[in-house]
């Protein structure tokens, strides 16, 4: 019997990378609902992002699949960089500097228990 898999893909989020990590490093390898009790109470950005890509693993599981989220954990949660908005900000004494506005790619496994 082969494993039922669901791949979720959020592209060209507008948070950088490393903070999105942080929030992807407390749900990995937990339960959905777990995971979802987590996202709840965590007082960061990117968790509204990470919760919304799991919403979205269970409806994509629920439709392909027929299983429900008591039966789902995460497998994988990774998060990649995507490209960088540069930006220029006037300084003093008639320099510039640039500002680098990272954004990121989030990517997701659910996997059946």
């Amino acid at each position: 019997m082969e494993e039922k898999i669901v791949k979720v893909k959020v592209k060209d989020i507008a948070q950088s990378p490393q903070k999105l990590r942080l929030v992807a490093d407390t749900v990995r390898g937990k339960a959905v609902d777990k995971a979802l009790d987590i996202l709840m109470v965590l007082n960061k950005k990117g968790s509204d992002i990470v919760k919304k890509a799991i919403n979205s693993g269970i409806a994509n599981a629920k439709e392909a699949h027929n299983v429900d989220k008591e039966s789902l954990i995460i497998s994988k949660i990774f998060v990649d960089e995507s490209r960088t908005l540069k930006r220029g900000r006037y300084a003093s004494r008639g320099r510039s500097s640039r500002i680098l506005k990272r954004r990121s790619h989030l990517n997701l496994e659910l996997k059946v228990k």
